[in-house]
């Protein structure tokens, strides 16, 4: 009996064309035409003949260029002294560097505007120190803290890649140019970085995508000076209402993306090989200089990561009232029947979560069993595009073309799980693509020898063998449908708010009170998230090359 797969197929595919590219077409087709029915690129053309539309196209690709090359140059030392050295602890602070990366954007807004803002512990501490009556390090709503934010949010993925993929490399390669006389430069720019290349170009790749289509943090910490292409995207269609443009800076921004993540999928595969162990060339440092290196950049590293958290717990506790933050996130002061206190959107984005995570591992493990499959390796290109399109234009596009029969489901609260599982379903992809790479045919080959059909070999063989790919790829369906921040924004109901909706609104109101109430409800999301991300670290399969 041979696996059905065109049947197969159909599940994901057919879900991915109704919650995704049915709204994206109603978007752009009525926007693409004038009231008479007629065709109108007006949005196209304001595009281009616009120097603002231009700039912010431009701003977006070089900023993401920036915070690319600024994320490797932070990354390639730390990676260093991951693979060649070991030392206590080594496990933990890898685990510490990734956590920020499955973190919500809204969380790390707040926690960079804990720490480095006008009010920030920084410049609380200086200002308390040196008798200052203002604040002296002016970050607030500046690029250079878009930028620190974009590293610290991407540093993980540079690292995780390339430290995997060197762990697997042979050290006779670096021993044989040793003996052949190279000194410590011809080392690195004769061996080192051209055999790590393709890690170091598919991390880039990755990032570069998070940074050209990052949202939260610029909205939060850009101000209105900033504008990418996704903050653009959210102004025209929700403040400007300027649908035509909307439309088109979406179009140009699902095709660049098409193409970098057909790029990155290419690089992902020539990185992707057996895992022979990190042990293999890691050793403990022995000279003073070597010592003293790896505890630079180790100290360096453990500083930079806990600082912005740190001072988000700090702050949530002395901003205000207090522990009150807190206590007053069950409350409604006002006795409105239309207020919803914070709280109950924990319960709200729970509930999501979870709908989101059987519903993206479902989906996923078929999606991956099919790329799996040479002949239909397409679609791991199709089902990363969620990944790479705007979620407010899918938010957007929600509203307007879930508004009619059969698809009437605008006023109900379960497109916001579905949005969530858009979002979160390359995610389980990725993780459990990789595991089924790495069966071997012979494996699989035996089973069916001994008399196990198609599915006899899911249930005994392949299943068992990417259980934890599985459970993987749920925490960071889970983890990631808690910090959609996006489309949330415009789908939420007034009273089906989630936990990052309710974040943003507290940050954007006046007062400490709402200020405190904010810091309050991101702690609670970076403990939910930090219990997640635990369960992803204990579970995860170590691929090289793969993050």
């Amino acid at each position: 009996m041979r696996v059905p797969w065109r049947t197969l197929a159909v599940v994901p595919v057919a879900f991915l064309g109704i919650f995704f590219v049915y709204p994206l077409v109603v978007v752009l087709a009525q926007s693409l035409t004038d009231p008479a029915g007629g065709l109108d690129l007006s949005g196209f053309a304001e595009i281009v003949t616009s120097a603002y539309y231009r700039e912010t196209l431009w701003f977006t690709t070089w900023q993401a260029v920036l915070s690319t090359v600024l994320t490797v140059a932070a990354a390639l030392p730390a990676a260093v002294v991951f693979v060649r050295f070991k030392f206590p602890g080594k496990s933990l602070l890898m685990a510490l560097a990734t956590l920020p990366f499955v973190l919500p954007t809204v969380v790390v807004a707040a926690a960079f505007d804990a720490l480095l803002g006008d009010s920030g512990l920084l410049n609380s501490g200086l200002m308390a120190v040196f008798g200052l009556e203002s604040a002296p390090v002016q970050l607030e709503r500046t690029l250079t803290l878009v930028l620190i934010a974009h590293v610290f949010y991407n540093f993980a993925v540079v690292l995780r890649m390339i430290v995997s993929y060197w762990s697997n490399q042979s050290p006779q390669i670096e021993e044989a140019a040793r003996s052949l006389g190279a000194g410590r430069w011809q080392l690195w720019t004769r061996v080192r970085l051209p055999m790590l290349a393709p890690a170091i170009s598919a991390a880039s790749v990755l990032v570069f995508i998070f940074t050209f289509t990052s949202f939260g943090v610029v909205l939060i910490l850009g101000g209105p000076r900033y504008s990418t292409l996704e903050v653009e995207i959210y102004r025209q269609a929700l403040s400007i209402f300027d649908l035509p443009v909307a439309a088109a800076l979406s179009l140009v921004q699902i095709g660049l993306m098409f193409a970098m993540l057909l790029m990155y999928s290419r690089l992902q595969r020539r990185i992707t090989v057996p895992l022979r162990g990190e042990a293999y060339v890691s050793r403990v440092p022995h000279s003073w200089r070597a010592k003293l290196g790896a505890l630079a950049v180790i100290v360096t590293m453990i500083v930079l990561l806990l600082a912005p958290l740190a001072a988000l717990i700090v702050r949530s506790l002395t901003t205000a009232g207090g522990l009150d933050n807190f206590t007053r996130l069950a409350q409604n002061p006002r006795g409105s029947i239309l207020f919803v206190p914070p709280l109950t959107a924990v319960g709200n984005s729970l509930v999501f979560a979870s709908v989101a995570t059987v519903l993206a591992v479902g989906l996923g493990l078929i999606t991956a069993a099919l790329v799996n499959a040479r002949r239909w390796r397409w679609l791991d290109a199709l089902f990363m595009l969620p990944l790479a399109t705007s979620a407010v234009t899918l938010g957007f596009g929600y509203l307007i073309a879930m508004g009619n029969p059969p698809l009437n489901l605008r006023s109900s609260a379960v497109l916001i799980p579905l949005a969530h599982t858009l979002v979160a379903l390359p995610f389980v992809v990725r993780a459990v693509l990789p595991a089924l790479q790495l069966i071997p045919n012979n494996v699989t080959d035996a089973a069916r020898a001994l008399g196990e059909g198609p599915a006899g070999v899911w249930r005994r063989v392949r299943l068992p063998i990417i259980g934890r790919a599985l459970v993987v790829g749920a925490s960071f369906s889970f983890t990631v449908s808690l910090g959609e921040f996006g489309a949330s924004l415009f789908i939420a109901r007034p009273d089906t708010p989630t936990i990052p909706v309710v974040i943003f609104r507290l940050l954007g109101q006046p007062g400490a009170a709402n200020y405190g109430q904010a810091l309050a409800m991101s702690v609670i999301l970076l403990v939910v998230c930090g219990a997640a991300f635990a369960i992803i670290e204990r579970l995860r399969i170590s691929v090289a090359g793969v993050f």
